[in-house]
């Protein structure tokens, strides 16, 4: 009587199988395999999931029919597609021994129920365990010994990003300069204490059209998860609940103080502090001689005619220092110099017009610039494809042995995937700068009479936009402008001093003699 073979294939979209032939190159190499060996197929079973653990269905089944009589050959790739665990090993070796499974067809050999095949594919199916197994325990302890060193071993936390293109096992944790000024404002407005987890969700949402990495937006466990890591400021945890805490090499956006602070307000650690006042900028400052918080508290003059007045002053908390020498600050001279901070930066309506205008012309020249070197990346991409597709039907057709294959295959994917990278890094770039740039220059011309008119929370969402590493010395304020700020402050002092020259009292410039003069400006252009 003729045996019934299946052909079964199977591929894990993990790290076992980067190597493995695709399902669709397995099933081919098989039915040529069963054309030449005269075996007739009556089905044909595909399956991807590892074979690290037993509880794969349709490969169940495919033993269950072996066992109930309905198959009594199997035709497969390698012995690693059926099994890499002792429990289906031992459930194959089983079947033999009952004289269900007549034979284990694969292209290099042939199984059949003798004790020298047995013990063959015994051999080859725990040696496709071990493997797995040592890779478990390698990268474990790659991964202790990343962790030990100060290097993350783990996706990158909000505000952060995985190093690229570093050697595997030396990849650090980079700052987002998207996310990371973001995510410190967001830490900013929670230690004030005037601000709830929801109310910090919502700002970042709607007012700073904040999206996370894969482009979604900022939900409320991402929100949670945020103020509750402390690798924030630079300490985790590896592995998780062992107690044993590294110190990270990356840049902390916070201190372990201020962290301390949030998980109070977040009623973690003790009650929660009281809010008796809100103040304008409270938690966004610190002391330029001792790196403490500056806080405020409001202070009552009462004058001998009756008149009550209340002063808001800003003041070191000393917290790290008791000694410190700094004097308060009034708040209504605080707002004089932000008010003056953002005038270096601010821009006429004029110029913002003509800004946008030609921010659109020179996107429609980078946009042809891009298409240019768009088509060379796709050229090179698809050429990569045509390799990487090449080596697989070579490997198919048998012009390729496994040792060839494997040397040569891990490189053709790598410059796929490098050039699918390009591709998508590009067309990023092409979306962003443009918005970027029109967000940036908005902001210049609408930042002083928002701040004069704006609500409590749109002038310290100002504040927070206008620049970082906010510090009071000597009752004076400084502000590090953001890096995309800067340009605008050499364009602010160049816009004024063409608006001076080109009003005079009695003769007010045009629109378009604005733009004659801006459009001439080598100093505008080049910024």
């Amino acid at each position: 009587m003729a045996l019934k073979y299946v052909i079964y294939a199977r591929k894990s979209s993990e790290s076992e199988d980067r190597q493995v032939l695709s399902i669709e190159s397995q099933l081919n190499e098989l039915k040529e395999l069963s054309k030449k060996s005269n075996i007739i197929i009556g089905a044909i079973q595909t399956e991807s999931k590892s074979a690290k653990a037993p509880g794969r269905a349709i490969f169940n089944q495919l033993l269950d029919d072996v066992e109930n009589k309905n198959t009594q050959g199997i035709i497969v790739w390698n012995p690693d597609r059926l099994s890499r665990n002792s429990v289906d090993t031992g459930r194959l070796i089983y079947l033999f021994d009952i004289g269900r499974l007549h034979e284990l067809v694969t292209p290099t050999q042939v199984f059949r129920n003798t004790p020298n095949d047995k013990f063959l594919l015994n051999l080859l199916c725990s040696q496709a365990k071990l493997e797995n197994d040592n890779k478990g325990v390698n990268v474990k302890r790659g991964l202790k010994t990343k962790a030990e060193r100060g290097m993350y071993p783990g996706p990158a936390v909000l505000g952060y990003r995985n190093e690229k293109y570093a050697e595997k096992g030396n990849r650090s944790i980079l700052v987002d300069e998207d996310r990371f000024p973001l995510v410190r404002r967001m830490w900013d407005l929670m230690l004030t204490g005037n601000y709830t987890v929801m109310d910090i969700i919502r700002i970042a949402n709607k007012d700073w059209k904040f999206t996370m990495p894969q482009g979604g937006k900022f939900g409320r466990t991402t929100a949670y998860n945020l103020f509750s890591r402390t690798f924030y400021y630079g300490m985790y945890e590896y592995p998780r609940g062992s107690g044993l805490w590294h110190h990270g090499i990356h840049r902390a956006i916070i201190t372990e103080e201020e962290y301390d602070i949030v998980q109070v307000l977040l009623g973690k650690k003790g009650k929660p502090r009281p809010k008796t006042h809100i103040f304008a900028f409270g938690g966004m400052m610190r002391c330029g001689e001792c790196k403490s918080m500056i806080t405020a508290e409001t202070k009552v003059k009462r004058q001998k005619n009756g008149n009550i007045h209340h002063y808001v002053y800003y003041h070191c908390t000393k917290r790290k220092n008791p000694d410190c020498t700094q004097r308060c600050i009034e708040e209504k001279e605080l707002k004089a110099q932000i008010k003056s901070a953002i005038n270096e930066i601010s821009i006429p309506p004029e110029f913002h017009e003509w800004a946008m205008h030609w921010l659109e012309k020179e996107n429609a020249k980078e946009f042809t610039t891009h298409t240019a070197v768009l088509k060379t990346h796709q050229k090179n991409q698809l050429a990569a494809i045509t390799k990487t597709r090449g080596l697989i039907d070579m490997r198919a057709k048998g012009l390729l042995n496994d040792e060839q294959f494997l040397r040569e295959m891990p490189a053709a994917e790598k410059e796929e995937t490098r050039y699918k990278q390009l591709i998508d890094d590009s067309n990023h770039a092409v979306r962003q700068w443009v918005s970027k740039a029109k967000d940036i220059i908005t902001f210049s011309r609408d930042a002083q009479e928002k701040f004069e008119t704006g609500s409590f929370e749109e002038k310290r969402a100002i504040l927070t936009k206008l620049g970082s590493n906010l510090i009071i010395a000597d009752k004076k304020l400084r502000v590090d402008l953001e890096n995309s700020l800067i340009p605008m402050k050499l364009i602010s002092k160049e816009v004024k001093e063409i608006h001076v020259l080109l009003e005079p009292l009695k003769n007010k410039a045009t629109t378009e003699e604005y733009a004659s003069v801006y459009a001439k400006n080598p100093i505008l252009l080049r910024r």
